[in-house]
């Protein structure tokens, strides 16, 4: 199936088939998300982040958005490379927006899982080896290394230890999961689809026969009735003559 996907397109695997265009898109939902989700928590809860910096890692994203539009075309397919980087760099500007608003004790640190469900959908498994480990990576860093989370009268807020232990064996073996899950649901729908291209083109194929039978059946008949013809005239011809 893998070689009749690769003759139908030559020079291009599953990995390339990913639009620049929706990774674009789910970027700005992420943005958009982790600007609500940071003003509210400033604004409304009162928590005490460094607002700054937290805009200036969503800015990244923003900015990352503008010169992927402005430098490649819309309808720009990735390769298993730029795609491979451009999760990584999803991954990596969560990790840092983690870092500056309580690492595991956010509980928006699940959000970490999207970019590894999306390579497992679609990339070479071992982009989605490389992935995942840098998920598991960046969700140990902050585990232990971040900027706690304060009130505004300084009360520092923490999930009991054993708690946050939970959430960060949860989340890895969420990576896992997700990744075998999602990787194993695609191949499926490869395989299916590649079958329904099998039998779409034997059907083509058979009708392609059909229809050069018949057009020689029609050329047979077309030639066929003036020389039965002639030789029909010919031998009345040889009767008279005898």
């Amino acid at each position: 199936m893998a070689q009749l996907a690769d003759t139908v397109l030559p020079g291009e695997s599953r990995s390339e088939w990913i639009r620049l265009r929706t990774l674009i898109v789910l970027r700005w939902i992420a943005v958009i998300g982790q600007l609500i989700a940071v003003t509210v928590a400033d604004r409304y809860f009162g928590l005490s982040l460094d607002i700054g910096l937290c805009f200036a890692v969503i800015g990244c994203a923003v900015v990352a958005n503008i010169l992927a539009m402005f430098l490649y075309p819309e309808n720009k397919r990735l390769t298993e490379i730029e795609a491979t980087w451009t999760l990584l760099f999803d991954i990596g500007q969560l990790g840092v927006l983690l870092y500056l608003t309580g690492g595991l004790h956010n509980p928006f640190a699940l959000l970490i899982l999207v970019p590894v469900t999306i390579a497992a959908t679609a990339l070479k498994m071992r982009s989605v080896l490389l992935l995942g480990a840098a998920t598991i990576l960046v969700i140990s860093f902050v585990a232990i290394n971040h900027i706690p989370l304060r009130t505004g009268d300084g009360t520092v807020l923490r999930f009991p230890g054993i708690f946050l232990f939970g959430f960060w064996i949860a989340i890895v073996i969420g990576v896992a999961f997700q990744a075998v899950y999602t990787r194993r649901v695609s191949v499926e729908m490869h395989t299916m689809s590649d079958a329904l291209l099998a039998t779409q083109m034997a059907l083509a194929r058979e009708q392609k026969l059909t229809d050069l039978g018949g057009v020689i059946a029609a050329a047979a008949h077309e030639l066929g009735t003036p020389l039965a013809t002639i030789k029909l005239v010919s031998s009345e011809l040889m009767e008279e003559l005898e």
